[in-house]
């Protein structure tokens, strides 16, 4: 019961923040990859995103729920970029706080994290293209070694972007990352992940110039997350923007 209270508190709330898009992926990892591979992987999942900026930073945020014969999983991640000196040179630099956090089905409560560090970001003339690189502390509490011992202190490294090209038809965005997390089970220390995708973006139609519809999908490529070793994961998608 719990469970399934937690994942309704993390829907509603991320509805009520106003959120800039939802997502539905057809993920195809149970049909490239066997279930010794990639356990049993969710056939659908929706993310809940809401990015906004103002004058002191910028606040985002993602909700993921997993389905497979109902919600599986559910994930969130909220971080904050504080910049109080917009109007200076240094305006490209924010400090950068994060909480991720969530719950499985198969394994209950996934490791609580908490992130600080700092963010270099950037944009084109016109904000078309944007970018931004952060290098972290990662606080990921009760992390044990192979030996038992404490690992609770690690880093990580997040790059993101977006693209918007073809006359506004075509967006490319995604993100990066890399960390250190001991994973006992799995014998590893070091994950890395990035999840690519393309949309086209369907009110650039004639007369569709209401319907925010974008149809594409996304690419998971990782090594030592999904379990380990490396895998490589489309989906197929269709996104909704508010």
């Amino acid at each position: 019961m719990k469970k399934i209270l937690f994942t309704l508190i993390m829907a509603f709330s991320a509805l009520c923040l106003q959120a800039q898009n939802i997502q539905l992926h057809t993920d195809f990892g149970r049909a490239l990859y066997s279930k010794d591979d990639v356990g049993d992987r969710q056939l659908l999942t929706t993310t809940v995103e809401m990015f906004h900026p103002d004058s002191f930073g910028s606040t985002y945020f993602f909700v993921d729920m997993d389905y497979n014969n109902g919600v599986k999983c559910a994930y969130w991640e909220i971080s904050r970029e504080l910049c109080f000196w917009q109007e200076s040179k240094w305006n490209w630099l924010s400090v950068h706080v994060e909480y991720n956090g969530g719950l499985s089905n198969a394994v209950g409560s996934f490791n609580n994290s908490w992130l600080l560090g700092g963010t270099y970001s950037g944009h084109s003339r016109d904000f078309s293209k944007t970018w931004s690189l952060s290098l972290l502390y990662k606080l990921i509490p009760h992390t044990k070694n192979i030996n038992g011992g404490s690992e609770n202190h690690n880093w990580q490294i997040t790059g993101v972007w977006g693209i918007n090209f073809g006359d506004g038809w075509y967006t490319f965005s995604g993100f990066v990352d890399l960390w250190r997390e001991w994973r006992p089970w799995q014998n590893t220390k070091h994950i890395f992940l990035t999840e690519p995708q393309f949309w086209v973006n369907l009110n650039k139609l004639d007369g569709w110039d209401k319907i925010n519809l974008s149809v594409g999908g996304e690419v998971e490529i990782s090594n030592n997350f999904v379990a380990k070793g490396f895998f490589v994961i489309p989906t197929l998608a269709a996104k909704w923007t508010f």
